[in-house]
C-alpha cells in the first residue's frame, strides 16, 4: 500500500536490545518501560487531522515492536513501506539517541523520502536537528495539526517552496530556512488530542493491530487519555511544558483548551471499546469555575461507566469533591507533590500550600468517594538537600495517620532523571535555581542517554547534591519508603522483599558499573555484556510494586463486537471523507490557519 505519511516512534536508545544499561528507576511512575516506548499523543492528532483531508497515515510505534518481539527486524519492516514522508517524533529528551539513529536508517532505506521530526524537544533543538543530513524538515510548536497539512499538501504538490510554511525549519540544496513561529492556535476543539477514532480507524483500514499500540502491556491494560489544554498556567522550574517553557519554546503566551462538550463526547466514544480509566491530563481548574461547571455538567448527564482519573496541581477545598463525586460514580487523583518542605514547593510551584492543606486536599478527596489517590515525591528537585528527600517518607507517614491509615492513599518515590527538560526555567537559568547544568546541546544527551547506568545519565547536579548524592538519596528514600508500606499493610511481604531485593542489587550493579568504566575501552564492552542479563530484571519497577500504579477494572474491554462495530464505522467515516475530496479537489486548499 502507498502512504502519505508514515510516523514512527523510536525506542529511547535504538539498540538497546543489544547494549547493557542499568536504566533504573527513571520510568517507574510512567506507563512505559526504561525504553519509553510510549509515543505522545500528537502523533494521533496529526494522523486522524490528515486523513481528514484525504491523506492516508500510519503510525507504527517501533520501540514497542522491538519491545515485544525481541526478532522484530526494524529494517526489513521499514523497506517494506512506500510512503510519501516519514515523520519521527522527538517529544522527549530521552529519545534523543533512538529518533535520530532511526532517522538514518529510514534515509539509508529510503534516501529520495524526506523525514520530518517534531515535538518539544525537536522544537527547541531545530537548528541541531537540520544540520544532520538524513533531517529534512522539523515542524515546530505545540500544535502541528494544520501546518503538517500544509505541509503534505507542498510534498504531494512536488512544489518545494517551504518559506510560507509557519513554524518551519527546512533545508533545499544548500539553502536552510527558520520560519518564524507565528502559528500559536488558542483552542483545540478543531483536533482530537489523542485521536482515538483514528486508532481504530487504522487498525482496520491498514490491517494491522500491532504497530499503532501505545505501549507494551496496552492490550492487558488499556489505558487512555485525553489532553485539556496546551500551555501551563503553572509555572513550575522543573517541567518543559511549564508557562515559561511553552512561552520560551513555542511562544505559547496562553492556554489553548479543548471545550467540556469535546472532551466528554471522546470519554463516550472511548467507553464504547474500552472499560479501563480514562486519566485526564492537567488540572481541569485551569480552565476556569465556569469550564468546571460546564464539565461536571455534562458528564452527569452521561451514563458514565469508566474511571476517571484527575490531576490537581494545587489545594482543592471540600467543595470542588462535592461536584466531583456528584458528577462522576469513579474517580481517582494523582497529585504531584515533589516535597514534604513547604518553601521548596512554593519555590517550584507546584502545590504551593502548607502542608495542612494538603492533607485537608487529601481527606476531602478521601470523604467525597475517591477511589484511589496517588502522591509523588522526587529526589532532585530545586534546593533539596540529601536529608530532606528522606524527610518525604516522614511526610508520608504524618499523611497516612492524618487521613485515617486510609489504604486508598498510595506513595511513590522517583528521581528528577534522566535529563533536566529543555526550556524549563532550571534549564535555561541553571545557576539562578541552584543546578549544575551537565548537558547543554542535542548531542551531549544523545551520549548520555548511552550511558551505562542512570547515574551517569543524569544530565545535571544541583549545588546540594552531586550525581552520586542524587543516586544514593533516591534509593535510600525507597528503602524507608518501602520500609513505611509494610508496616501500614500497604504492600504484602512478598513485594516488600521483592523491591528491597532490587533496591540492594541495583547499588550492587551500579558500583559494578563504575569499577567497568575505569577499565580500558577495549575491555569495556565484554564486561558489560556479561552484565545484560542480570540488570534487565532491574529496570522495570525497581523502587515500587508493578501493580501500584494501576488503577482496579473490572473488564478492560467494552467487547469484541462493539469494538468491531466501532471500526466500520470509523471505515465508513473514512470512504465519506475520499467521496468529499473527489468531489472538492481544492478542499486543501480552503483550510484557515487563523495566524497569531
Amino acid at each position: 500500500m502507498k502512504y502519505d505519511l508514515v510516523l514512527l516512534h523510536a525506542p529511547s536508545v535504538y539498540d538497546f536490545r543489544e547494549n547493557a544499561l542499568l536504566a533504573g528507576p527513571i520510568s517507574d511512575v510512567v506507563p512505559s518501560s526504561p525504553v519509553f516506548e510510549m509515543y505522545p499523543i500528537g502523533l494521533t492528532s496529526i494522523a486522524d487531522y490528515l486523513e481528514r483531508y484525504g491523506f492516508k497515515v500510519r503510525i507504527i510505534n517501533i520501540a514497542n515492536r522491538m519491545l515485544m518481539n525481541p526478532r522484530f527486524n526494524v529494517k526489513k519492516k521499514l523497506r517494506s513501506l512506500n510512503t510519501r514522508a516519514f515523520g519521527i517524533d522527538l517529544h522527549w529528551l530521552p529519545h534523543a539517541h533512538g529518533s535520530i539513529e532511526l532517522a538514518k536508517v529510514v534515509k539509508q532505506l529510503h534516501p529520495d523520502t524526506p523525514i520530518i521530526f517534531g515535538g518539544l524537544s525537536a522544537t527547541y533543538y531545530h537548528k541541531e536537528l537540520i544540520e544532520y543530513p538524513f533531517i529534512d524538515f522539523v515542524m515546530r510548536g505545540d500544535s502541528t495539526e494544520k501546518l503538517m497539512l500544509l505541509l503534505m499538501n507542498k510534498l504531494e504538490a512536488g512544489n518545494t517552496h517551504y518559506a510560507d510554511i509557519p513554524n518551519l525549519t527546512w533545508k533545499k540544496d544548500n539553502q536552510k530556512g527558520f520560519n518564524p513561529i507565528t502559528y500559536v492556535p488558542k483552542d483545540l476543539d478543531e483536533f482530537d488530542v489523542p485521536g482515538y477514532r483514528y486508532t481504530i480507524r487504522s487498525v482496520f483500514k491498514y490491517r494491522n493491530f500491532m504497530d499503532p499500540l501505545p505501549y507494551n502491556g496496552w492490550l492487558q491494560y488499556p489505558n487512555t487519555a485525553l489532553l485539556t489544554a496546551r500551555g501551563c498556567t503553572q509555572n513550575c522550574l522543573i517541567c518543559g511544558g511549564s508557562r515559561d517553557a511553552y512561552n520560551e519554546n513555542c511562544k505559547r503566551s496562553q492556554l489553548a483548551l479543548r471545550s467540556p462538550g469535546k472532551l466528554v463526547s471522546d470519554i463516550q466514544f472511548i467507553q464504547r471499546f474500552s472499560r479501563a480509566p480514562i486519566f485526564i491530563l492537567h488540572d481541569i481548574r485551569q480552565g476556569g469555575d465556569d469550564y468546571v461547571n460546564e464539565f461536571f455538567r455534562l458528564l452527569k448527564s452521561i451514563h458514565l461507566k469508566n474511571e476517571i482519573v484527575f490531576e490537581l496541581f494545587q489545594y482543592a477545598d471540600e467543595y470542588f469533591f462535592e461536584k466531583l463525586q456528584a458528577s462522576v460514580p469513579k474517580y481517582s487523583i494523582e497529585i504531584t507533590l515533589e516535597t514534604y518542605d513547604e518553601n521548596l514547593r512554593r519555590n517550584n510551584g507546584k502545590f504551593s500550600c502548607t502542608n495542612q492543606k494538603v492533607i485537608d486536599t487529601l481527606n476531602f478527596a478521601l470523604k467525597h468517594g475517591c477511589k484511589k489517590i496517588d502522591l509523588f515525591f522526587m529526589v532532585g528537585i530545586p534546593g533539596q538537600t540529601y536529608e530532606s528527600a528522606l524527610k518525604n517518607i516522614s511526610f508520608c507517614k504524618q499523611i497516612h495517620l492524618a487521613c485515617g491509615r486510609d489504604p486508598r492513599l498510595f506513595y511513590f518515590v522517583a528521581p528528577l532523571a534522566p535529563f533536566l527538560d529543555p526550556a524549563s526555567p532550571a534549564f535555561e537559568h541553571p545557576e539562578r535555581y541552584g543546578y549544575k547544568k551537565l548537558c547543554h546541546t542535542l548531542e551531549d544527551h544523545r551520549k548520555a542517554i548511552t550511558q551505562p547506568s542512570w547515574k551517569h545519565m543524569l544530565s545535571y547536579e544541583t549545588n546540594e547534591m552531586t550525581r552520586d548524592d542524587i543516586v544514593s538519596a533516591t534509593y535510600a528514600a525507597a528503602h524507608q519508603l518501602n520500609e513505611f508500606k509494610l508496616k501500614y499493610a500497604l504492600i504484602d511481604g512478598a513485594a516488600y522483599c521483592d523491591i528491597k531485593r532490587k533496591i540492594v542489587q541495583s547499588l550492587n550493579y551500579i558500583e559494578k558499573i563504575d569499577q567497568i568504566l575505569k577499565l580500558p575501552d577495549e575491555l569495556q564492552a565484554a564486561e558489560f555484556a556479561k552484565l545484560k542479563k542480570e540488570i534487565e530484571e532491574l529496570n522495570h519497577y525497581s523502587i515500587c510494586g508493578k501493580n501500584e500504579l494501576k488503577w482496579e477494572v473490572q473488564k478492560n474491554y467494552a467487547n469484541i463486537f462493539s469494538l468491531v462495530s466501532v471500526g466500520i464505522e470509523q471505515l465508513c467515516e473514512d470512504y465519506a471523507i475520499k467521496i468529499r475530496h473527489q468531489l472538492s479537489p481544492k478542499l486543501r486548499e480552503q483550510v484557515n490557519l487563523d495566524l497569531e
